[in-house]
This record gives structure tokens, sequence and C-alpha cells, in this order.
């Protein structure tokens, strides 16, 4: 009996000093901080963008708790990666109540984890009747720069689809870090044109954030993908283009083994990063 009550404290006492928290926030220099400090320095910023990991259920919570507690404090504008400019009537029928959601289902093309992770963000700025900007290149375009560059757009679009688009030509610096790393990754097959691909998507994501920020002056809320905003490039670096004065927050989601200490390599790649369990499940 007293060999039972031994082993039993003993693992009480291995299970109690596992840290068994699904995430931890960590701002630019690696120190820890809590979601409660999280929110109260985003409160002042005018413009955040939410890096997440598609697939990450802890980035997709913290997104709406964010907006939740953002929308007690000030007026907000949303946006999204995963909505493209073409849908903004439909999106904004649906919004009026003027659309079902089955019926906006069947109009546009919606990501596959549309219902459980963008759902409630959208749903929530229909309940509060909040803006929300579909903000990413419609693919098709986007697909057309991989294949032609960015000069064949000018000639491709007709004077309506280039209203979808970043105001052409776009800048473009091919020495930014992350496009760089783009070519890496392709090796061999590298085509120059795929970190262009990506640019003309971070350059529109922040003209429509932008001209939605302009126009309300709403605290704007982004929700990309965390390459589309890490290392305060892609789309802060085009809206620094647009305004080197607004101010803009970054959050980052990254996932490790150990969430108890930042790895060297995620430190300064956003202002906030939000590190979890790389056991968590995946939405899809």
């Amino acid at each position: 009996m007293k060999f039972v009550f031994i082993f039993f404290f003993i693992l009480s006492n291995v299970l109690y000093a596992q840290n068994l928290e699904p995430f931890q926030i960590y701002n630019k220099k690696g120190r820890k901080i809590n979601v409660k400090r999280l929110m109260k320095q985003l409160e002042s910023s005018e413009i955040i963008l939410f890096g997440e990991l598609h697939d990450n259920p802890i980035a997709h919570w913290l997104q709406l708790k964010t907006i939740q507690y953002l929308g007690e404090k000030s007026d907000l504008s949303l946006g999204a990666e995963m909505l493209e400019t073409h849908m903004q009537k439909e999106l904004n029928a649906y919004l009026n109540n003027e659309l079902t959601q089955e019926q906006l289902d069947t109009t546009i093309h919606l990501w596959t984890n549309y219902q459980t992770d963008y759902k409630p963000l959208v749903d929530y700025a229909k309940t509060n009747k909040i803006p929300f900007i579909a903000t990413n290149i419609p693919r098709k375009y986007a697909s057309f720069v991989y294949r032609n560059g960015f000069e064949a757009l000018e000639a491709e679009l007709s004077d309506a689809e280039k209203l979808l688009v970043a105001p052409l030509p776009i800048a473009y610096d091919p020495e930014l870090p992350n496009y760089k790393a783009m070519l890496s990754m392709m090796s061999d097959h590298a085509n120059p044109n795929f970190p262009k691909a990506q640019a003309i998507k971070d350059a529109t994501m922040a003209y429509f954030i932008y001209q939605e920020f302009q126009k309300n002056k709403n605290q704007f809320v982004h929700f990309n993908g965390d390459y589309h905003s890490k290392d305060f490039e892609g789309i802060y670096w085009y809206l620094r283009h647009l305004d080197k004065d607004v101010d803009i927050k970054t959050i980052s989601t990254v996932e490790q083994e150990n969430i108890d200490q930042l790895d060297d390599e995620f430190k300064g790649q956003a202002d906030f990063i939000i590190v979890v369990d790389a056991d968590m499940t995946k939405t899809y």
C-alpha cells in the first residue's frame, strides 16, 4: 500500500511538472506575455495583421477573441485573405441579411475550413454591423502573374478587372528575404514569377486594407496566412509604402515541440508571436 501511494505521488508530481498549456504568447524580444496583455497592447493599433496557420484552431480561436475584445473598445473593420475582391458584393449581401449562408455557399467559392474557422469571424461582423472586406486578389489573376509576370497583367485585365487589384504597376523588391526564400524553396525549378504572384497578393491586400482604413478610420483587423506578414514584410511592407506613419501591429503564429521558450528562429518576426504546441489538433 505504501508503494502504491509513493508511485501515485511521484506520477502526480511528474504530470504537474509538465506544461500542458496548448499555447504561449511572446513579444518581439521573446518575452512571455499573457492574453490580457496582448489585447491591451493591441488597443491603440490602427491596423492589425493577424498571421495564422490556416489549419490551427488556437489561432482561429484567438482571432475571434481578439475582435470580441477590441469590438468593445472601438469601432472595427475586418478583412481576410480568404475572401477575394470580386466576392465583396455577395459578402455585403450576406452581412446585410440579403443572402442566407446556404446562398452564399453556392454563390462564391469558400475555403474548405470556412464553416469552422472563418464563419465565426464573418458572423461576428454581421451581428455587430461591422464592415468585412474581401481583400485578396482573385486567384486567377495571381495565377496569371505566376505564368506571365507583372507586365502582362496590365495588358490582360480590363478596366473593370483592374479595380479588383492594387493599382498597376505595383512596387516590387525581389531582395526581400521572404520573396528570395520562395525561390530557394523551388531549387532547380525556380520560377522568377513565383514570388511575384505572392507580391501581387500582398500588394492587393494592403491596398484594400488601406482603402477601408482611410474611408472609415476604424481600427482594422486583418486575417492572413502568416507568410503574408511575418518579418514585417509582405502586406506590412506594402502598407508602409502607402503610409509610413500608420500604426501597424503584427501577430505571427508558429508551432514548437516545446512552448516554454521561443525558438531563436522566430524571435523578432512579429510584434507578437503565438507559439502553439506542435501536437495541437488541426482543423482540416
